[in-house]
């Protein structure tokens, strides 16, 4: 049985679901793997085919066919993964579709203090991001240009500034290319403005450490702090040692202080940020990287077929060894302004009025 997300999906999705499942036996049973398709979901982004092999089916034979897989469905590219007794094979839809962020809030109602909205999971879950969780606290943030690692990171930080108020969460930004959170200029919550140079940055870490270390002395955690990192590998590169130590230092130390961090790269290797990554970050979030060593190093995990992601907000989720497929939620840089400016306009407010703000403009 398939179970469609996608409401747009008609008897013209049905059709194609019959093909390429008896296409998928076809090429498995020509290969001498021989299996049946249960069934499976179909999201906005891709199709998940649920695959049950015969007993006795090595899971790296199928692993092996994914490019056959591909030719033969037309598709440019198909990622293969077990999931328990099953295997799921992801195909990608030739038109994909976006999670709207504001939608989305609307649509959850309250949020939990100090919770990021991601996006939506294979099943069409909303999936949250509970900072103070002991599973999280930290978040890494890693994928190529044009995989969403930006746009993701700007809903995250805007969802949390409009289900909190500013004496409850404080945002520090640092982005040195100057150009991904602009938008957020203004933002009540922003305890500095954006921080675009590298020695000013070095210095906003610096006074970070600082505030730990009081916070941690006197028992402090309120409000949280967030401070999101962008171009992490830039920095390691450009702001050197103390720039490592500092980070080393805020994720080792930043819960107690009620302190997080969100650093993201485009660059996920060993070379650039192996030094960071290693244990500091218990989140991953990945999305299509450039190699599976990329991914391996990004995710923390052999085989986790990031490289295979379709981008534009199509992600995976790592925590705790496990791994959750999503589709990122989305806010344009045009709707990001508008928010932020009502909230400059109203000031210090309640996160009533914020509910209120999602739910007049998106709920009809």
């Amino acid at each position: 049985m398939f179970y469609i997300r996608d409401q747009d999906a008609g008897g013209a999705m049905r059709r194609l679901l019959d093909y390429q499942a008896d296409r998928i036996e076809q090429i498995l049973s020509a290969h001498n793997v021989p299996s049946r398709v249960l069934g499976g979901v179909v999201t906005p982004r891709w199709i998940r085919f649920e695959i049950v092999p015969a007993m006795g089916t090595r899971v790296t034979n199928i692993a092996r066919l994914s490019e056959e897989i591909a030719l033969w469905l037309g598709s440019r590219g198909v990622r293969v993964r077990r999931d328990g007794g099953r295997i799921h094979i992801e195909v990608p839809r030739e038109e994909g579709g976006m999670v709207q962020l504001l939608p989305l809030m609307a649509r959850l109602g309250e949020i939990p203090r100090h919770t990021a909205v991601l996006g939506l999971d294979e099943g069409g879950i909303p999936l949250l991001l509970r900072l103070p969780s002991p599973d999280v606290c930290h978040a890494l943030v890693a994928g190529t240009t044009g995989s969403g690692k930006t746009a993701l990171v700007r809903s995250m930080a805007l969802s949390l500034a409009l289900s909190n108020r500013a004496g409850e969460l404080q945002l520090v930004i640092i982005d040195p290319k100057g150009r991904g959170y602009t938008a957020l200029e203004g933002l009540p919550h922003l305890l500095c403005p954006v921080v675009r140079e590298v020695d000013e940055a070095i210095e906003t870490l610096d006074r970070l450490v600082y505030q730990m270390v009081r916070r941690d002395r006197e028992g402090v955690q309120e409000p949280r702090l967030v401070v999101v990192i962008d171009e992490m590998a830039d920095l390691v590169t450009a702001g050197g040692n103390a720039f490592v130590q500092m980070v080393t230092r805020l994720t080792q130390r930043g819960r107690e202080a009620g302190i997080h961090l969100i650093g993201c790269t485009q660059k996920p290797t060993v070379e650039a940020i192996g030094s960071l990554v290693k244990s500091n970050f218990p989140v991953r979030l990945v999305g299509s990287v450039a190699s599976p060593e990329d991914g391996r190093v990004a995710t923390g995990l052999r085989a986790s077929g990031a490289e295979k992601l379709l981008g534009r907000g199509d992600f995976l989720l790592v925590v705790k060894n496990e791994l959750v497929r999503f589709q990122a939620a989305y806010i344009s840089i045009q709707e990001a302004e508008e928010v932020v400016n009502f909230m400059k306009r109203k000031g210090s407010a309640s996160r009533l009025w914020l509910a209120d703000y999602v739910s007049s403009a998106y709920v009809h």
